[in-house]
């Protein structure tokens, strides 16, 4: 919209406007509230509370799997499919998955693969 042409626009088309954006943010915290950290309560206990810096860098690692200019370029499935294998990582818990689809994948506890799960020539 012009600059003109706001300043013509009643208190009311403003009220709308506003109301449909905290309409639409409401939804968007209630949709998303179990994965929304509560920073007050990790900073009472300790906890890391800044995200910043991880969030710098996943950009940067997609950024650049996505350039074009690159030889091989990351699909978004294939970038998507990547942080999901990472975020499992952090978490502790991507043994586990592949446990789940392969029951033969080394033991709990196990530090090392068998030979029979290594890849040929290691």
């Amino acid at each position: 919209m012009d600059p003109d042409t706001a300043a013509f626009e009643s208190e009311d088309e403003r009220a709308k406007k506003l109301l449909k954006a905290v309409e639409e943010f409401h939804t968007y915290i209630e949709n998303n509230r179990r994965s929304i950290p509560n920073y007050g309560e990790r900073f009472r206990q300790g906890e890391r509370i800044s995200t910043g810096l991880v969030e710098s860098t996943v950009n940067q690692i997609v950024s650049k799997g996505m350039v074009k200019r690159q030889q091989m370029q990351w699909s978004q499935r294939g970038a998507h499919l990547l942080l999901q294998t990472r975020a499992r990582v952090l978490h502790g818990n991507l043994e586990a998955t592949f446990r789940g689809w392969y029951p033969e994948f080394r033991h709990p506890g196990s530090c090392s693969p068998s030979s029979e799960a290594r890849p040929p020539g290691y």
